[in-house]
């Protein structure tokens, strides 16, 4: 995999994602129960970050289920504790699964990160049972191609510029549903959750910390400069500022039986 451009070990990075949990797990438990989950099922999560989707599952699927919750740094979910609940350091382009074994399949804001997403897609589908389904939720950047007013429309192209120099595929949210079919996956479906948001709401303070986490990294690639990062800063705590820069996109598809 590539380097996660956000370890565990930042400053600031467990707040961080405690927020895009409160952000994005509503959406993911939303398609997870309309997918069918119910009790009995056992479940993966590939890249649990802070578990907060994993601890949801295990609750879900009760105790004759069991939910996996798995990443390739546990320092967050180390603590956590429940009868049917699995922790497992996992780096899915390399460790072992067990084929087969699951009802659900589950990974959220993972496979941008990954060298090789058809790869790790492949992996998550041979852990499927015949019937077991498969949810990604993956980030697509075009609303910020079109970010209003041009200071901050060359900020979010600075800042793309830079994600792509990374190796992070900020564009891989609608490429999603065929890399499933490709994967030998039906019933395939998709749909996109886009926000729009004004200064000083969740999401401006969710994008506010992301980009401080980043700035000397930010600065060093010249992709943006301190005058954008302060520009972008003022206009994300302005009440007034209303936009939008990301949709996320939820494919799913089930294994054939």
């Amino acid at each position: 995999m590539t380097e996660y451009v956000l370890p565990h070990t930042l400053e600031g990075e467990r707040q961080r994602l405690a927020l895009m949990s409160d952000l994005l797990d509503p959406l993911e438990r939303a398609h997870l129960e309309t997918l069918g989950l119910r009790s009995g099922w056992r479940c993966l999560e590939v890249g649990c970050g802070n578990g907060s989707i994993s601890q949801w599952l295990a609750e879900r699927v009760g105790p004759g289920g069991v939910a996996v919750a798995s990443d390739m740094d546990l320092q967050y979910v180390a603590g956590m504790k429940a009868a049917n609940l699995e922790i497992r350091r996992l780096n899915i382009l390399e460790d072992d699964v067990e084929e087969g074994s699951c009802d659900l399949v589950t990974a959220r804001a993972v496979l941008h990160h990954v060298a090789s997403p058809e790869k790790a897609i492949q992996r998550m589908c041979a852990a499927l049972k015949h019937g077991g389904v498969l949810l990604s939720i993956e980030p697509d950047m075009l609303p910020a191609t079109a970010t209003e007013p041009e200071s901050m429309h060359g900020f979010w192209q600075g800042w793309l510029k830079w994600s792509a120099s990374a190796d992070v595929n900020y564009f891989i949210g609608r490429k999603m549903p065929a890399m499933l079919a490709s994967a030998g996956l039906e019933a395939i479906g998709a749909e996109g959750d886009t926000a729009i948001y004004n200064g000083g709401s969740a999401w401006a303070v969710y994008w506010m910390q992301t980009i401080r986490e980043l700035r000397g990294r930010l600065i060093e690639s010249g992709c943006l400069t301190p005058d954008a990062l302060d520009d972008f800063a003022r206009r994300y705590s302005d009440a007034n500022y209303w936009t939008s820069a990301i949709t996320f996109v939820a494919s799913w598809g089930r294994k054939p039986k």
